[in-house]
């Protein structure tokens, strides 16, 4: 069984289960038990840091409970704190794993760029007092996008392989004082998309130029990069699996519009062209 789930990351210490029980996976997989009246684990599509949301991640279980779909989403909503919501449920042919039959992962982060901060988006959205300039980080996007050792961006605690990953695309766009930053890769490193973020905003403020990108990446040191951004505003907005599992899936634009940014028409947003030359 497949289920999405929706969460505030704010009050959960990420998703990966600890000793003091305090992560969205203690959680869900306490509800989970009660639901179905026995012990029952969970396998995610991501492990989502302290602090950070989702949109939709993705989890599956192995179990044989029959229930209608609707009895999953509301049977465990009712069992489950504000914060976290099963959004949908699904069957899934043997040999579907949440985590390893995904083939991208897209992350959505947040910033206002304001003066003052504001208290009603207080960890649902990243700040920046200092004024933002739209270009410059769109060229810096530019040459982040591919292929690349992103050992620069990775944090001293990451515990994959290899430091290569494959980032397929990197949007910016604003709406007013809001930037929304969409990462798409195969795979993440620990603290990437954040340590990202921190290089893209010094390049945004004028710290330096979009070519800095180019010397961190052949640089491959993560001392001489920008601090990591906050988890604030940082989402799991979407996991792609192959169609052969045919998941119920929201479009992407309308997912973030209800979600983030009500009465925004986001559909130019995935219709990005060319990106700018370097």
């Amino acid at each position: 069984m497949a289920l999405g789930l929706a969460y505030d990351g704010a009050p959960w210490q990420g998703w990966q289960t600890q000793p003091g029980g305090l992560t969205v996976q203690d959680t869900f997989e306490s509800a989970l038990s009660r639901f179905l009246a026995c012990p029952t684990a969970s396998i995610c599509a991501g492990r989502t840091d302290t602090g950070v949301h989702a949109l939709e991640q993705i989890v599956h279980i192995d179990t044989d409970a029959q229930r209608e779909r609707e009895s999953w989403v509301r049977g465990l909503n009712a069992l489950l704190p504000g914060s976290v919501a099963v959004q949908w449920a699904a069957p899934v042919q043997e040999g579907f794993h949440a985590r390893f039959s995904a083939v991208s992962r897209t992350y959505v982060y947040l910033v206002r760029n304001a003066r003052v901060r504001s208290p009603l988006v207080h960890e649902r959205v990243g700040w920046i007092f200092r004024p933002l300039e739209l270009e410059p980080m769109r060229q810096a996007a530019a040459r982040l996008q591919g292929e690349h050792d992103f050992s620069a961006f990775r944090s001293s605690q990451c515990q994959a392989a290899s430091p290569v990953r494959t980032l397929q695309s990197l949007d910016i766009v604003q709406h007013g004082d809001i930037f929304m930053f969409l990462f798409k890769a195969n795979a993440f490193l620990h603290h990437m998309v954040r340590n990202l973020m921190g290089a893209l905003l010094y390049v945004g403020q004028g710290r330096h130029e979009p070519a800095w990108i180019d010397t961190l990446l052949v640089q491959r040191d993560r001392r001489l990069a920008a601090p990591t951004f906050s988890p604030a505003g940082l989402y799991l907005a979407r996991v792609e699996y192959p169609a052969q599992f045919d998941l119920p899936r929201a479009d992407l634009s309308q997912l973030l519009a209800s979600h983030l940014l009500p009465g925004v028409d986001l559909g130019a947003t995935f219709e990005t062209g060319t990106p700018p030359e370097r």
